[in-house]
């Protein structure tokens, strides 16, 4: 099998997830890493029995054609941007930038150069959620009429060790886990064309509880409660809600409704889990998939299809596009919140292509 050339850049906590995962996909070389803590880039290098490079020798190594870009949210856009400068194309952790315009301007460096742009999540790659599109795509329930997307917990300072950028710039909720619930709201529905919202901040500090950093005190910089409404290009309308100040709530991940049916989808933060489908006068089932990916964490396929897509000069499935709509719709609603409108998307964002049409003997091809 033919293999792309990686190179990572950010070492920290969510590194270890793709490196991992990566050794399910042979397409994937990874040929050096660094960042701007080269005791990290070593320590991660060590462990995965890798090669830590000063970054300015990782953007020009002529064996690194696509750089994984795995910093903080507000440092997306100027390292993907380095990268394209460098020649290479870029995935990205998400979100791709943490506000619009700029992401906008990644995007449009990359096609400038004949580059690429991706972006996580992936997970909507996962066989649940490929499952859960196959229920879609066959008709079964009917004409989209909604659904709903809830993710609601006290905030990440209760277990993660340096929580601060969660409550910075390109924090909050939305930024944090909307990527995840709309990219797969967009691969179960197709693009949004209008956002309705409302965004609120009720504490200017928060207190680590987590054991690294227990008792102190951080600055809250961004909405940590967003609520409101997706409206779809085929007209189905969905509620959101994404937050860091309620203790819990019993509501599930995502739900889609249509005019026959409606259907369960499992945490699009992870690949697996329970789909479950409601006929209009039956009970709840459960849904059987024969899609793989669904039984571990898979956080670089994503990754893995843009470097097959490279091989075989096809479109991949977290394209910049994509991720760049889901990026337009998540700063929407803190526009909306300001103006007390709705806002339309700009973007045109299509479907990403099933998963099924290029899988060969069950793997990813």
């Amino acid at each position: 099998m033919d293999k792309v050339g990686i190179g990572i850049v950010g070492l920290g906590n969510i590194s270890a997830a793709y490196l991992k995962a990566a050794q399910n996909f042979p397409v994937l070389d990874i040929r050096a890493v660094a960042d701007m803590n080269p005791a990290a880039a070593k320590a991660r290098a060590d462990e995965f029995g890798l090669r830590a490079v000063e970054l300015d020798a990782l953007f020009t190594d002529p064996s690194i054609d696509i750089i994984l870009n795995l910093t903080i949210p507000k440092a997306h856009v100027e390292v993907g941007l380095r990268a394209i400068a460098a020649g290479k194309h870029v995935y990205s952790e998400k979100p791709l930038g943490i506000v619009f315009a700029e992401g906008k301007k990644l995007v449009e460096a990359a096609r400038a150069k004949g580059l690429r742009v991706g972006s996580a999540p992936d997970t909507f790659l996962g066989g649940a959620h490929q499952t859960a599109r196959q229920v879609i795509d066959s008709g079964v329930l009917g004409q989209a009429v909604g659904g709903t997307a809830y993710f609601m917990c006290p905030g990440h300072e209760r277990w993660h060790p340096n929580p601060a950028f969660y409550y910075e710039a390109g924090g909050g909720p939305m930024l944090d886990m909307g990527p995840y619930y709309i990219t797969d709201l967009v691969n179960l529905l197709g693009p949004i064309s209008k956002v309705l919202g409302v965004s609120t901040r009720l504490r200017d500090t928060r207190t680590i509880t987590a054991k690294e950093r227990a008792g102190e005190v951080i600055p809250v910089h961004v909405a940590t409660h967003v609520s409101g409404t997706l409206v779809f290009a085929n007209g189905a309308v969905v509620q959101i809600t994404m937050s860091f100040d309620v203790a819990g709530h019993k509501h599930v991940p995502l739900e889609i409704y249509g005019t026959e049916g409606s259907l369960i989808v499992p945490d699009p933060n992870n690949f697996g889990g329970d789909v479950q489908l409601l006929k209009t006068g039956g009970e709840w089932e459960d849904v059987a998939t024969d899609q793989p990916y669904w039984d571990g964490n898979f956080r670089s396929i994503g990754l893995a299809d843009m470097a097959h897509a490279v091989l075989a000069n096809r479109l991949h499935r977290c394209n910049g596009d994509l991720a760049l709509h889901v990026l337009e719709v998540m700063e929407a609603f803190d526009t909306s919140s300001r103006t007390g409108h709705a806002v339309d998307i700009t973007t045109k964002a299509e479907r990403p292509e099933a998963l099924s049409t290029s899988l060969v003997g069950g793997k990813l091809a």
